[in-house]
């Protein structure tokens, strides 16, 4: 079933205004959900309302929570989110940071203990907006322990991502945006709601054989994630462990978690005050062009950039509308119906009011 953009994020922020949040925060929550959709991150889209609402009902994330300001300086910040929803308190230390940014050239962002962050290219995108070049190394403290180190079978790292994102003048911007893990686990999700395997290369049974089914990831018992490229993957995994999890303070992955707590260490840069003067838009724009100038390895190939595949697919996805499977969408409208949303409202998301 496929759904238009607008009218499934009015269903989504009511559903977490139902359950507590300001208007504000829902709509935030809603906005950042629907864009991961749109730009093809179904696994950080709204399938991860229910298990946000199950988490608020368990007093694992809080509603309405603003930063805590532990340490700062004019270029450095260290926050604490207090397990308030990801999307809400992210946008804040964002805003912050390029606040700094903006007035220092240059300013570090250290937080901790947040609510799932959602899909960390939407902050670099914020970065990009305002013209700033910024860096991101995201962990968790021990329930997103998923992933095994190179060589070994067991949980040891948090699927720990890694975001950069550069403004290119007048242009879309170059968003890279990866997990150290072979897939993240929402995209596990997306293919057991959908019933389908996933590729070779991303799992292990709890065993620690490879396996394509990812109900093997689930269990019990429980199977791990590996991570991408072996031991380059894994060395860029653990690396965003100790960044975002040691020197934020939010502490690094380990057993008995039972809460989904985040850190996040971000850089932000303003180009416009590192000494390059006007040449870093030139230079910027030269060489994106020059990379995408290469022959295609295929006659109907296409050289892209980091960033470019999401704005295709959110071009075509406002057009065509967001298909969601049959159990996610049951998921989620239940997650609604539990919380009293107005019908009315369920019903123009699916476009039948």
């Amino acid at each position: 079933m496929k759904f238009q953009a607008k009218p499934l994020e009015q269903l989504i922020s009511a559903i977490f205004a139902r359950a507590g949040s300001e208007q504000d925060e829902a709509d935030v929550i809603a906005q950042h959900l629907v864009k991961a959709n749109l730009v093809g991150h179904d696994s950080h889209g709204v399938i991860r309302t229910p298990i946000y609402i199950e988490w608020l009902r368990d007093g694992k994330v809080f509603a309405n929570r603003k930063l805590k300001v532990i340490f700062e300086t004019p270029s450095i910040l260290v926050v604490d989110g207090q397990m308030g929803y990801g999307q809400s308190v992210v946008k804040q230390a964002v805003d912050l940071g390029l606040d700094k940014c903006q007035e220092q050239g240059l300013s570090v962002v250290a937080l901790r203990n947040s609510g799932h962050i959602g899909r960390v290219g939407h902050w670099a995108e914020l970065a990009t907006d305002a013209e700033c070049v910024s860096l991101h190394f995201v962990n968790t403290t021990g329930l997103g322990m998923l992933m095994v180190p190179a060589g070994g079978i067991d949980r040891r790292l948090s699927i720990n991502p890694v975001t950069i994102g550069v403004p290119v003048a007048g242009k879309p911007a170059v968003i890279f945006d990866i997990a150290a893990a072979a897939a993240a686990e929402g995209k596990l999700k997306v293919a057991r709601n959908r019933g389908v395997s996933v590729p070779d290369g991303w799992i292990l049974d709890a065993d620690g054989q490879p396996t394509n089914d990812p109900n093997e990831f689930y269990g019990p018992p429980r199977g791990a994630i590996l991570p991408f490229g072996g031991h380059k993957g894994y060395g860029l995994g653990l690396m965003a462990e100790l960044l975002a999890g040691a020197l934020t303070g939010s502490g690094c992955s380990q057993e008995g978690k039972t809460g989904l707590e985040q850190g996040m260490l971000s850089i932000y840069i303003d180009p416009t005050k590192i000494g390059t003067e006007g040449g870093f838009d030139d230079e910027v724009s030269r060489y994106v062009d020059f990379v995408r100038s290469s022959r295609a390895d295929s006659p109907d190939g296409k050289v892209l950039v980091p960033g470019d595949l999401e704005a295709q697919n959110q071009a075509e996805r406002l057009a065509t509308g967001i298909e969601l499977d049959d159990a996610t969408w049951n998921q989620i409208t239940t997650t609604a119906q539990d919380l009293e949303v107005d019908a009315a409202r369920i019903d123009a998301a699916t476009g039948t009011d």
